[in-house]
């Protein structure tokens, strides 16, 4: 992406934000509004990872700090609010991650039966823990970790309309945020740095191209049940390999434009809850159909103690053979979640994902967190690759081992 283009989105920007303090929130409606809450979080986080690197120039550790306030406040009898959450992160080594963005700045009118958010939001679908499929409304914030649950904000203007058949969500999408990806100081990366600001678009329009999405769902006795629809620019880029004008091997993102077709479920049972999420996706280099389903089973106070224990197990399917970001062809995840009941709300996932086609092919994962006092809390997640494949993406992360440590405080 050139500079102009560069200078485009954040002039496209700061216009959506200043519509959205001065256009959307009259002077009347500022008025009326009740005192403006503030929280957030912030905090400092390290990653130490456990190999040398397998690229020259990444580092061993890496530190970094970030700040992300939530500015709230409501008017008109509560039918109206606004939600207001930036986010910043500096990191010491990695220039791609050093990124600011606006997670949420949010209008809502809501009414008995329907509502509407316009601004910049967070959306999220789905029901399984190993992926989300059907989750495709905003960007997945690739610098800030491997799992793929931190997103960007996404422009939308959203309808939710309630009824006793269910609910009924409309999305317009009139701007789309690229793909942020690890830097050449950064880990977690192909060997060929991703150039993410020299995207290519199918669409003409590139980032202003207007997209759609709807989804139903509902509850049915035990069961929960979505449906959903997006028309527009894939979030999931193809990456491109070529020679630029100096000779040297680049990799460029190309967005494609999409149609996408989604249905996941969840089944209360007792101590079970069994997932499914599966789409078809048509208008990238080949269609295809890719599904996750699997159970949790919790036990309530096992041995007789004030713990509880989840067995999770998930299984992977996706028709892609040569995709990046298609990781789980014919893989089966095992996870342990362990819920401490304690003060604190202290709570372990783990989990490992086999490759069934290759045994040497596998990821393992550690997330634990717990609060020290009101204010505080700390986090403990460790990533693990390993593969022996040359076309796999864990291959390219096979060295990345590490962990992650991070302080957090809440205002």
């Amino acid at each position: 992406m050139t500079a102009i283009a560069y200078a485009e989105r954040a002039s496209f920007m700061k216009k959506w934000a200043g519509l959205m303090c001065s256009a959307l929130v009259s002077p009347v409606a500022m008025a009326e509004m009740s005192d403006i809450e503030l929280s957030g979080s912030a905090g400092v986080e390290t990653r130490y990872f456990i190999q040398d690197a397998a690229y020259e120039g990444q580092p061993r550790s890496q530190v970094s700090a970030f700040l992300s306030p939530e500015l709230y406040t409501e008017w008109n009898d509560r039918t109206d609010s606004l939600l207001f959450n930036p986010f910043v992160r500096v990191d010491q080594h990695d220039d791609e991650r050093t990124h600011g963005d606006i997670r949420e700045l949010m209008w809502m009118h809501a009414k008995t039966d329907w509502e509407t958010r316009v601004g910049i939001s967070k959306v999220f679908w789905g029901q399984t823990e190993s992926i989300h499929l059907v989750d495709i409304i905003n960007q997945t914030d690739m610098v800030e970790n491997i799992d793929g649950e931190d997103k960007l904000g996404q422009p939308m203007v959203n309808l939710n309309v309630y009824g006793d058949w269910g609910t009924l969500s409309g999305f317009i999408l009139p701007y789309f945020r690229e793909r942020t990806f690890p830097g050449e100081e950064g880990r977690l990366r192909p060997p060929v740095e991703i150039q993410h600001s020299n995207a290519l678009y199918e669409s003409d329009d590139e980032e202003k191209h207007i997209d759609f999405a709807l989804r139903w769902q509902r509850s049915l006795g035990d069961w929960e049940i979505g449906v959903s629809y997006f028309d527009g620019t894939s979030r999931e880029p193809e990456l491109l390999q070529h020679f630029d004008e100096n000779s040297e091997l680049v990799i460029q993102p190309y967005y494609a434009q999409i149609q996408q077709y989604g249905v996941d479920l969840l089944k209360v049972q007792g101590a079970w809850l069994l997932k499914f999420e599966g789409i078809y996706r048509s208008g990238q280099s080949e269609d295809f159909a890719a599904a996750v389903a699997g159970f949790e089973r919790t036990t309530v106070g096992v041995f007789d103690t004030a713990y509880d224990l989840g067995f999770l197990m998930e299984y992977q399917y996706d028709e892609r053979d040569d995709n990046f970001f298609a990781t789980g062809q014919n893989d089966l995840m095992l996870g342990l979640r362990w819920i401490w009941n304690d003060i604190d709300g202290t709570e372990i996932l783990t989990g490992f994902i086999q490759d069934l086609d290759n045994s040497d092919t596998y990821s393992a994962f550690v997330e634990s967190s717990s609060r020290m006092t009101d204010n505080w809390r700390w986090k403990v997640d460790a990533y693990f690759f390993s593969s022996n494949d040359t076309d796999d993406t864990f291959w390219y992360m096979r060295r990345d081992d590490h962990v992650q440590v991070a302080l957090e405080y809440f205002f």
